[in-house]
């Protein structure tokens, strides 16, 4: 890639200085481990929002939305809910509620409270700080990997040395600078160095965003869209089978990688995915950076704020780049593309695109922005995983009355391990593809129906939860071996199965061992759900408890909630590929949803921290008369 003295001036500027202010403040870290890793309960929920906005802009994520959309047109938009996209609904519409209410430091931690003590529910607390640890050390490996190839496609320098024999690579040398910087600013600040960097990207990032787009709408008229497109690209509905064809087009090799994804009976696609997304939206965020800055927010209203700016500040403008970069390659890149030959790779569209059409300044802007992104979700991973180590095993099970002090040093020395080891395996990373394959796909593939029904089903114990897991990871793994070649999507219901009868089958083995801890996790944490038997139960020691019917309620808002996102999705591209009554359209289902969300939800959440404050002197008073 062609940079100028200027973009490369820019980018060293930029990288330097999201390390300078992680370190700036990094005293604020210092203190207790719940500084450490939550920033002490402290940070403004809209920080926490523009922060964890601020890691949805990775590079790897960005380049195969902008590669879909090309490939897929408006359909594409529905393709992420492989993820799926729309668990930040969930996520703020209950699910940071019930979550912050638990007051406890780590996804591991939350174990324990929801099913006491006792073997079963040990079995799950490890089982959880596994998943955690290993699949931090897969992804910092894996963003080991992906920032030195970042590195080399926009630096021009050759960093490779042979010393004695041994190699090292470019893209190895980048990749250990990069990761080393991030770490030390990461490991000395905790959750407030991770926060503040994160919020100066996102504004960056923004601001590169809208200008991208302005670009892009000028270059681009819509006669020119039309001539680059096959009949059914702009459909956003869709039938049985996809019936996109490019084989009139300029780019006809497309269709190839129409049938190499899979996609083709878009219709049953779309239903697997309604059905995976639906049960792991109620699963919950993973024990990870997410999960992290839901216990770092002050309190639960202000969690569920959080995850809400989210997805408020992030869609319309990351999809008007998206956008952007995916029309401006239909339209002016075809050549470049055939150039390519049997090695066409769409997912280069976006190098291709910032390389051809973003004038100097804005590129070294918008390409530091990336790297530092790409820091920033490192720093995240970085941050969370030593918290399980030290919180959950070191306090929990080796030393519980060791000193502020210790358990702060304790957790640097386990971040500069974590990222030693991540380093490592990233170093071999080529000849462990099958390794990161069963990181992503089994262990993520064995996680939803325990942690589905961990939240509504009284019954449900650790035994249950350990099991689930296991099975689902069994079987998840066992299709990665034997069932490679075939797409992930259409074997979630039978890991999904497998996982189910795993955790339904170890939670009938035997009773549940702590009854009042799960009592108390249901007083605590008011969910909705199957808890008859616990709520009569509650009902009969505090008859002035009242349980959560708002079950009801929060479906319509998850509902509203989805069109809400769905829209910022839609309305940016549309406006890019000049179908401006269509943009109108989504432009007023954001307004309408708007008013909606905010008359039927964020006005009544007032109430839940009004319900959590009564809680908290119910408790006091039992505590007081029990002395």
């Amino acid at each position: 890639m062609a940079l100028s003295i200027l973009d490369i001036s820019i980018i060293f500027i930029y990288v330097a200085g999201v390390i300078a202010l992680g370190f700036m403040i990094s005293h604020k870290a210092s203190g207790n481990i719940q500084n450490y890793f939550l920033g002490g309960n402290k940070m403004k929920w809209y920080y926490l929002g523009l922060s964890n906005a601020s890691g949805m802009f990775d590079i790897s994520g960005t380049m195969w939305t902008v590669s879909i959309l090309l490939v897929y047109g408006l359909k594409s938009a529905w393709l992420p809910w492989l993820w799926p996209v729309w668990n930040q609904v969930f996520v703020f519409v209950y699910l940071a509620i019930w979550l912050r209410r638990s007051g406890v430091m780590t996804g591991a931690e939350w174990i324990s409270f929801r099913f006491g003590e006792g073997k079963g529910s040990k079995l799950s607390h490890i089982i959880i700080v596994i998943f955690a640890v290993i699949s931090v050390v897969g992804f910092i490996a894996y963003f080991f990997e992906g920032i030195g190839k970042y590195c080399t496609s926009i630096l021009p320098w050759d960093l490779s040395v042979n010393l004695a024999g041994f190699v090292l690579s470019s893209e190895r040398a980048y990749a250990l600078i990069i990761c080393i910087l991030t770490a030390l600013y990461t490991v000395k600040g905790g959750m407030y160095s991770v926060v503040a960097t994160e919020v100066l990207q996102f504004v960056i990032m923004t601001i590169s965003c809208l200008a991208v787009g302005f670009i892009a709408y000028q270059m681009i008229s819509y006669e020119q869209v039309e001539s680059a497109i096959p009949s059914g690209w702009k459909d956003l509905w869709f039938s049985w089978k996809l019936d996109l064809d490019w084989s009139d087009t300029d780019l006809p090799a497309i269709n190839d990688k129409i049938n190499e994804d899979g996609f083709e009976w878009f219709g049953v696609l779309f239903m697997l995915m309604l059905f995976k997304g639906v049960f792991a939206s109620i699963a919950g965020p993973v024990p990870s950076y997410d999960m992290q800055r839901i216990l770092s927010a002050r309190k639960p209203s202000e969690a569920a704020k959080m995850s809400f700016t989210t997805i408020w500040v992030l869609y319309i403008p990351r999809y008007l780049m998206i956008a952007s970069f995916a029309v401006l390659a239909l339209v002016y890149l075809g050549s470049e593309f055939q150039a390519m030959g049997a090695d066409i790779d769409f997912e280069k569209t976006l190098p291709m695109a910032i390389n051809k059409f973003i004038p100097s300044g804005l590129k070294g802007l918008l390409l530091a922005g990336f790297l530092a992104a790409f820091m920033g979700t490192f720093s995240a991973f970085v941050n969370s995983a030593p918290a399980y180590l030290v919180n959950d095993i070191y306090k929990k099970y080796i030393n519980p009355h060791a000193s502020d002090k210790k358990y702060v040093k304790l957790s640097i020395i386990s971040s500069i391990v974590l990222v030693a080891i991540g380093i490592l395996f990233g170093f071999y990373a080529g000849s462990l593809n099958k390794l990161t394959l069963w990181l992503t796909s089994a262990l993520y593939g064995g996680y939803v129906a325990s942690n589905f029904l961990k939240w509504i089903w009284w019954r449900f114990t650790g035994y249950g939860y350990f099991y689930g897991m296991l099975l689902g990871l069994i079987a998840a793994t066992i299709k990665l071996l034997f069932f490679g070649d075939y797409v992930d999507i259409y074997w979630f219901p039978i890991i999904f199965g497998f996982s189910l009868l795993g955790a339904i089958g170890g939670s009938l083995l035997k009773p549940i061992e702590n009854r009042e801890a799960v009592k108390e996790f249901y007083r605590k944490t008011r969910p909705w759900g199957f808890w008859g038997p616990i709520r009569r139960e509650v009902m009969q020691d505090r008859p002035d408890f009242r349980p959560n019917t708002n079950g009801g309620k929060d479906l319509w808002n998850i509902l509203i909630g989805i069109i809400w996102q769905m829209a910022q999705i839609l309305f940016p591209i549309y406006l890019i590929i000049k179908e401006d009554f269509q943009a109108m359209v989504w432009g007023g289902v954001i307004l309408i949803t708007s008013y909606l969300l905010k008359k039927y939800w964020w006005d009544e959440l007032h109430k839940v921290d009004d319900e959590y404050e009564t809680y908290q002197t119910q408790k006091e008073k039992s505590k007081a008369i029990s002395n």
